[in-house]
């Protein structure tokens, strides 16, 4: 028998992680991508953590042609707060017979039993594609791909403020400092992603300016 792949909605941060996983989840035949699910910081109608512009994730989200959920949450916001709006948006999702949702998560084992834990109470399973992949292969595999991505957001305790805004390529990779990630997974830093072979067409932008919040750095991408 042909197993018919589940549907599945993707949590979408708007950075190569999420993309990527949307990527091999197709073309390993895991999941019918049939949307998105996005959390927008209410205060400053940007992508939750990543500081993408909400103009560039509609960007995104047209370049993907799919439906997108999108979670609005305060700033600062607590733990109730965060999973009462994500569980009614999960429920959404469950009531349209879709029970599963695909993460980009690489490594961190918290955070893999948390999404079990949590969609397991609802009868719901989560997708890891990218699951314990060796990390620098992972990238190289992201950039040979077409992927293309720069940092939106990084921790200036871990990675120098001047990397806010670079291209996420083999450059970046060779000047990361000893002991980063080069996938960012433990918070170094976050993208946004403009190309790659999950979208239908480039999305263009530019670069502004940099500026330090709430203890991260956030560089503006501009999409025009």
């Amino acid at each position: 028998m042909i197993r018919v792949p589940p549907k599945a909605f993707v949590s979408w941060s708007s950075g190569k992680d999420s993309a990527f996983a949307l990527h091999e989840a197709r073309r390993l035949g895991l999941a019918q991508i049939v949307g998105v699910l996005t959390t927008i910081n209410e205060v400053y109608d940007r992508v939750a953590m990543h500081g993408v512009r909400h103009t560039l994730l509609d960007r995104q989200i047209a370049a993907l042609g799919l439906p997108a959920i999108k979670v609005p949450i305060p700033s600062p916001c607590s733990n109730e707060i965060y999973e009462a709006r994500m569980l009614k948006a999960c429920e959404h999702i469950k009531a349209s017979d879709i029970r599963h949702i695909v993460f980009g998560d690489l490594f961190l084992e918290d955070i893999r039993t948390y999404r079990v834990e949590k969609l397991s109470a609802l009868g719901m399973e989560p997708i890891f594609p990218l699951w314990k992949r060796d990390t620098a292969a992972l990238a190289r595999e992201m950039i040979a791909s077409g992927l293309s991505a720069r940092i939106s957001c990084l921790d200036p305790r871990k990675l120098d403020r001047s990397f806010g805004g670079r291209c996420f390529d083999a450059d970046l990779l060779r000047d990361l400092p000893d002991g980063i990630d080069p996938c960012g997974e433990n918070g170094e830093f976050h993208t946004a992603v403009t190309a790659g072979p999950m979208f239908e067409h480039e999305i263009a932008i530019h670069v502004g300016q940099t500026v330090e919040r709430d203890g991260f750095v956030f560089t503006d991408l501009i999409p025009e």
